[in-house]
């Protein structure tokens, strides 16, 4: 990138060699993002007629539903190193033809073995989507461009969740399981052929040397790092909460039909992508009326959280209507904690080191995909309500607004050949300046 184009020509339509990204990269990286929860969750929304087919047990059909964080927990750690030293691109590429051939085989699975397998393999591939995607964005695209950048790929994440749920269900039911997940896997790999053929700058595929950028062990002396982490762990807890037992909650804690449950869940995750576009356009609207990045990145993360911490308290004891409301909100504010969370990775690790901080922070933050779904499940069969649970999330949100409020001192480009001075014990400070 060219440090000497103006923030106010930049332009998410010009070029990586110009000094931007261009808008079919971002384009293609948020529909990988969709597809990405698309697979995911494909499971998730087949369960029923799954686990009738295959005579499961809830043993069972828990452990597949789980199965993918076995693998995908675990490898966020050499993703990020992957696509540190070779061609991000090509990583990239290579994870998605992985999850996709993994959902297509799922439709031809023969009992509960093979699902097992691949599920596992799912979480493989799907591991280096956030570490490379990021390390394509952290190297391709300018200060002034990076909150719609990553406002589309938050909306990607969530229009995946949206569309499984409702479009995905519905397909099932007409046409079956295996046909839907045939289908979703083939489609997904029709992504490669634009990929490989769009122009990308060299900056994020060039191979790199044990000098460039820091060591491992450097980013895991840094505070930000761990700050950053235990807030996006916080905030993850808050979604798998969201995703694993939303279609419960709203069935047998608020009464809802079944068929009224689909496009309530789904209309969530829109609102959620929504929230996502609006946020990062309003951030880069905002740096570039002349405000520091520190500023918006940390405003818009502290909203996201707090928001969060207020609807999910609000889940835990409001009426039918008020239930409805809140759940609209926790929408809302998980789309704005994501794309600003995008946000903070990039700007924190910078060229040389977003892919390997993302794959750390990933780790972290998808601890909550197991932690989450059975903590709900122990806290809901012990108290018979929801309300504990929720007041758990509400409580995690609050320390995800301390942990980015005061651990992270400043969200700014860490210049990675300075060694930080020690700091006197206790010296936190909360910065938006």
């Amino acid at each position: 990138m060219r440090a000497a184009i103006p923030t106010s020509q930049r332009d998410l339509r010009a070029p990586a060699a110009t000094g931007g990204v261009s808008v079919r990269i971002v384009a293609l990286l948020a529909i990988a993002s969709f597809i990405n929860y698309v697979d995911r969750g494909s499971l998730a929304t087949a369960a029923p007629l799954v686990r009738e087919e295959f005579a499961l047990s809830s043993t069972q059909l828990g452990l597949l539903l789980s199965a993918f964080f076995w693998s995908y927990v675990p490898g966020q750690l050499p993703a990020g190193w992957l696509a540190e030293r070779l061609d991000a691109r090509r990583v990239l590429a290579c994870g998605l033809a992985i999850w996709g051939a993994a959902t297509a085989l799922a439709g031809l699975a023969t009992g509960f073995v093979s699902l097992l397998v691949l599920r596992i393999l799912l979480g493989c591939g799907e591991s280096v989507m956030f570490p490379a995607s990021f390390k394509i964005l952290a190297c391709d695209v300018t200060e002034g461009q990076r909150g719609r950048a990553n406002g589309f790929l938050a909306f990607g994440v969530y229009l995946g969740s949206a569309f499984g749920t409702l479009v995905g269900g519905l397909l099932m039911v007409r046409l079956g399981w295996r046909v839907v997940f045939l289908a979703a896997g083939c489609a997904s790999l029709l992504w490669l052929w634009p990929w490989f053929r769009t122009p990308q700058s060299s900056a994020a595929h060039g191979t790199h040397t044990k000098d460039d950028g820091p060591s491992t062990l450097t980013l895991l002396h840094r505070r930000e790092l761990w700050g950053s982490c235990v807030g996006s762990f916080c905030g993850a807890y808050a979604l798998y909460l969201v995703v694993t037992w939303l279609p419960l909650y709203l069935v047998k804690a608020r009464g809802f039909s079944m068929a009224q449950m689909a496009p309530i869940g789904a209309a969530v995750y829109a609102l959620a992508a929504l929230a996502g576009v609006l946020t990062g356009w309003l951030s880069d609207r905002w740096l570039a009326r002349g405000a520091s990045g520190n500023r918006v990145r940390k405003t818009a993360l502290l909203v996201g959280f707090g928001g969060l911490a207020l609807c999910l308290s609000l889940c835990a004891w409001s009426a039918h209507l008020g239930s409805l409301l809140a759940l609209a909100g926790c929408g809302v504010f998980l789309g704005t904690k994501a794309a600003a969370l995008y946000n903070c990775v990039q700007t924190l690790g910078g060229r040389a080191a977003s892919a390997r901080w993302m794959g750390v922070q990933n780790t972290c933050a998808n601890v909550a995909g197991i932690t989450a779904p059975l903590v709900t499940g122990v806290v809901v069969e012990r108290t018979g309500s929801f309300t504990a649970a929720f007041v758990i999330a509400a409580a995690l949100a609050v320390i995800g607004i301390m942990a980015f409020g005061f651990v992270v001192r400043r969200i700014e480009p860490i210049d990675w050949n300075v060694t930080e001075p020690p700091r006197p014990a206790g010296a936190l400070s909360y910065q938006v300046s």
